[in-house]
């Protein structure tokens, strides 16, 4: 990669690349694909809102190309009786993962964490995902075991 990408806010016409690499992050994670309307959907999350809780940050090469993107809100501790950003997702592009983007990304989801006065950013990743998890380990962060679960809410 011969020039630094620009992190920045997702716009609007970011989504659809967006909803493109939250598609191939699902399968890298082995997971269901995102619904086909993501795009739509991210729009209302973090546009059609007077206060937005959702934030997207994208890794835009230049040329306008996006080749990563981070979305991180904010959360509540019972135990720490504190707020902390929960960064939903972290996702580069195969071809552009060991070149310095994730800690740009990382860079930027911390610089939203002090935006809105919190101390700690806390995520999952899967436990096989080594290659995360070294990433992870390089910045200093530190794993806490636990098993997150998901159940739908019938109407």
């Amino acid at each position: 990669m011969s020039e630094t990408p620009l992190v920045r806010r997702a716009e609007p016409a970011d989504l659809p690349r967006v909803a493109e690499l939250a598609a191939l992050h699902a399968e890298y994670e082995r997971a269901a694909p995102p619904a086909g309307d993501l795009a739509v959907r991210l729009t209302a999350l973090l546009f059609d809102t007077p206060a937005p809780r959702l934030r997207c940050l994208v890794a835009e090469l230049p040329g306008d190309e996006i080749v990563g993107y981070a979305t991180c809100a904010p959360e509540v501790s019972t135990w720490g009786a504190c707020e902390y950003l929960h960064m939903d997702c972290l996702f580069l592009a195969p071809d552009h993962r060991g070149l310095g983007v994730g800690g740009l990304l990382m860079d930027a989801v911390r610089a939203e964490a002090r935006t809105l006065g919190l101390t700690e950013i806390q995520w999952n990743t899967p436990a096989w995902n080594e290659g995360a998890i070294r990433f992870y380990d390089r910045l200093g962060a530190r794993a806490k075991e636990k098993l997150r679960y998901s159940l739908p809410v019938e109407g």
